[in-house]
């Protein structure tokens, strides 16, 4: 088990000076070789409240696809355990984020990943778009609203990191260029978006998991908070109705707010990659776990609070 005084910071070399000090360093490195260091600095010291927040609306965005939507209806787990199937989703992708995907916690993450999906019958295309929405969902809401632009080594290291990971769970025919996976997402949502009662079903279960995080009074309003964030692409497949518009514009001037603020605090000195002490599955994660400790056939580890919703 991992104890307490195992986990080391491993802060890629020494911190860094200055507010772009991290920038300075990923300047310095490759962008194909040095992925996976590029891509923890953008994920676990620039950007990690934002990746967070990104990576739950880029599940989501998934959910919007009959396929998909259908599957995790079929199995029940997010009608009886959002809580703790988002928690291994994240816990797992935030593994391979912190230590690399081909260290030892990566390698028993990518185990557990590969074993859950190897449950189902699950279309190649189906996976390669959920790939995709680990790359460019992220970009997209830094550009949006985190404190500054990616560069272009950020972009492509997050392709790169994200390819490397696709391969590794024997996913067919990953584009070879940011460019060409890109127009795959768009292609494919233009294709495959569209209203189901499946979609109505995981949307609405997974809205109701957003929500359950803050206090009940205030529950519909963060219900509409929610629906402000989403495309009218997302809208249309869940069957959500629109926020008004005045709360469209506050929800997006409030996060770009947050990314002006924090564009003045001082670099992160550690990584917050796969640290989240609110974790509510895994209470204390991850001293005392291991990557194989999560997933759906885990459901009575450590006493995991499973479909809690508080």
């Amino acid at each position: 088990m991992l104890m307490k005084n195992d986990i080391a910071d491993r802060s890629p070399g020494a911190a860094p000076r200055g507010r772009y000090g991290w920038v300075h360093r990923i300047e310095q490195l490759d962008p194909v070789r040095d992925h996976q260091e590029i891509h923890r600095i953008t994920a676990g010291f620039e950007f990690p409240w934002d990746y967070q927040r990104s990576l739950e609306f880029a599940l989501f965005r998934t959910y919007c696809v009959p396929t998909v939507s259908e599957l995790l209806q079929r199995t029940g787990e997010f009608e009886k355990r959002p809580q703790k199937r988002y928690d291994d989703t994240a816990l797992l992708m935030a593994e391979l984020v912190e230590h690399g995907y081909d260290s030892e916690r990566g390698i028993e993450s990518l185990r557990v990943v590969n074993r859950m999906h190897g449950k189902y019958d699950i279309d190649n295309d189906d996976m390669l778009y959920v790939l995709t929405t680990f790359i460019y969902e992220p970009i997209d809401w830094i550009d949006r609203f985190g404190w500054r632009r990616l560069t272009p080594h950020e972009r492509l290291a997050c392709f790169h990191f994200y390819r490397g990971v696709g391969v590794r769970m024997g996913i067919k025919d990953i584009p070879t260029s940011y460019e060409d996976f890109y127009r795959f997402k768009a292609d494919y949502e233009r294709k495959h978006f569209r209203y189901t009662e499946d979609n109505h079903r995981v949307g609405t279960y997974t809205r109701d998991l957003f929500c359950s995080w803050f206090p009940r009074p205030v529950r519909p309003f963060v219900a509409q908070g929610v629906n402000a964030l989403l495309d009218p692409m997302m809208l249309s497949a869940f069957g959500f109705d629109a926020a008004p518009v005045w709360l469209q514009h506050s929800a997006r001037r409030v996060l770009r707010l947050r990314g002006k603020f924090v564009r003045f605090l001082p670099p992160r000195t550690s990584s917050k990659a796969a640290r989240d002490a609110r974790n509510r599955s895994y209470p204390g994660y991850p001293v005392g776990y291991r990557p194989r400790d999560l997933g759906a056939d885990k459901d009575n580890h450590r006493g995991a609070l499973g479909p809690s919703l508080s």
